[in-house]
């Protein structure tokens, strides 16, 4: 095996990325290699290279939505052995320690490091690994996996936060690689989805009714009824006072996004009547078990666009310009 690979490399936020032959990564005591055979291009890779994501590790590989094989382990690593195929999500490492951790809130780790941005991650042919932050996936489309491992967990605990299969009128506004995974487990619960695209986005709105919104429009329009809940997945501020305006009293609006443009003052009468507003704040290891497993049940299909490794920069324009349906897929 070569000691060098081929990686997308950021090396400095506003940048492109860079096609580069690097050492290849060695695991620690602790580490799996793994051999990457897919990863998903997300929001917050646009964030990090945008530089609103401040202190990334640089230089930096991306990706945080990464499917791959098991190639060499640890020395102190059980449970994993080479050939075995693994997940690695956002959440890349956290201390143990600290009052969150010991909570049970790993999610909130003050020490917490993440894949793709203070961890090289997936934009690469390898990447090394915490065995204990890796999930267990089973043999097939690694492509149509990749999605599952932040568009998936983060909609998933977004819903969860909007009070899981509780409410039955749901908005979501954005329909990205989130929204058409997340309307799927919605819909798998009965529950009626309104989807808000951009204004005039015509082909988002039809993708969104073909995966079962009962409505879909633009996001200056308003529901065709009070939302119970209302799911951002959009970066944008003044979804937030919109969408309290559409939700019922007692309802609520959740923010699943890492980065959000800010949020514009808004009349109080907007919040009044008991409604919430709550933001998602990375993941768990329970949330991916708990979502890894119902997956499969519903069963979620991921609708995914593949682009060559060395095409990350067109994959990540072409999610900035919203001309996808679904999700990007970096394939080695």
């Amino acid at each position: 095996m070569s000691d060098t690979m081929r990686a997308m490399r950021l090396h400095a936020p506003g940048r492109p990325l860079v096609w580069e032959t690097v050492p290849r990564p060695r695991p620690g005591p602790g580490d799996v290699q793994l051999r990457v055979l897919a990863c998903g291009v997300c929001r917050t890779d646009l964030h990090v290279m945008d530089g609103e994501l401040a202190d990334p590790r640089l230089p930096l590989v991306l990706g945080h939505e990464i499917i791959g094989v098991v190639t060499l382990v640890g020395d102190s690593v059980t449970g994993m052995t080479p050939g075995d195929r693994v997940g690695v999500p956002w959440l890349g490492w956290t201390c143990g320690e600290c009052a969150a951790c010991r909570r049970g809130e790993e999610n909130l780790c003050r020490h917490a490091e993440f894949t793709g941005y203070t961890r090289d991650g997936g934009y690469a042919e390898y990447c090394v690994a915490d065995a204990r932050y890796c999930f267990p996936v089973p043999a097939g489309d690694a492509q149509a996996s990749a999605p599952l491992l932040c568009a998936g967990l983060i909609g998933f605990r977004t819903w969860r936060l909007a009070g899981g299969d509780a409410p039955r009128v749901i908005g979501l506004y954005g329909f990205g690689a989130a929204a058409h995974i997340l309307i799927q487990l919605a819909r798998y619960h009965d529950q009626r989805i309104f989807a808000f695209t951009r204004p005039d986005d015509a082909e988002a709105q039809a993708f969104a009714r073909r995966l079962g919104a009962e409505w879909a429009g633009g996001s200056d329009q308003a529901p065709p009824e009070p939302l119970d809940a209302a799911l951002l997945f959009a970066p944008v501020g003044e979804l937030v006072p919109t969408a309290l305006s559409h939700v019922r009293p007692g309802g609520c609006v959740v923010s699943g996004g890492i980065h959000m443009s800010d949020i514009p003052s808004f009349p109080y009468r907007l919040l009044w009547e008991e409604r919430s507003l709550k933001s998602v704040a990375n993941l768990t290891r329970q949330d991916g078990e708990a979502f890894l497993a119902l997956a499969p049940q519903v069963p979620i299909r991921t609708e995914t666009r593949a682009y060559p490794l060395e095409a990350a920069n067109r994959a990540l324009d072409d999610l900035r310009g919203g001309r996808l349906s679904g999700a990007a897929v970096l394939i080695p």
